[in-house]
């Protein structure tokens, strides 16, 4: 995707819990624009953490956490690749660690579970040249740079409850807000 394609980035549909019947953020964000956005859920498993999913959630060397792995799609085509990690002992028993369609996405689930998301998560932007992996799931040349977007949130509470990796290929534009007082 060229620039003329840049999204204006806004995390906070990402952090709403859907109403019954309504479409997940990314389905109405791409609909939004006259396109249709999808995913293909990969893999939900029990894993060793990235280091940084591992600190925010302040586990030790042995603790193990859900993640669920999907590629997101706009008009059948891969344009990221997203996981979604989440602390075993929320995720644990929960439709979080199964495999299949979440009604209303993960956030839903999680505020069902008493975990509602703080407004202004954490975001960190990086560049990399995406692995062999990323490069055929995104089907991209080799030695194409990516975009990494980890967004970290906490729940209302100050709970850790969520880290999604965002590996992207698309152009990303975001506003700042200017904080009060």
């Amino acid at each position: 995707m060229g620039s003329k394609d840049a999204w204006m980035g806004d995390a906070q549909p990402y952090l709403a819990p859907r109403q019954a019947g309504e479409p997940d953020a990314w389905s109405a964000e791409a609909a939004a624009r006259g396109r249709r956005g999808t995913q293909r859920l990969l893999a939900v498993g029990e894993v060793d953490p990235p280091d940084a999913v591992r600190d925010f959630f302040g586990l030790g060397p042995t603790e193990q956490v859900v993640v669920r792995r999907r590629l997101i799609l706009l008009d059948a085509e891969p344009v990221e690749l997203a996981d979604s990690y989440y602390p075993r002992r929320i995720a644990h028993g929960t439709r979080l660690a199964e495999r299949g369609k979440i009604p209303g996405g993960a956030v839903t689930l999680l505020a069902e579970l008493g975990f509602t998301p703080e407004d202004e998560p954490l975001e960190d932007v990086s560049a990399a040249t995406a692995s062999p992996d990323q490069c055929t799931a995104l089907q991209l040349p080799a030695g194409t740079p990516v975009l990494i977007l980890t967004r970290f949130t906490t729940s209302t509470s100050g709970e850790p409850m969520e880290v999604s990796v965002m590996t992207l290929t698309r152009h990303l534009q975001y506003r700042q807000r200017k904080q009060a007082g």
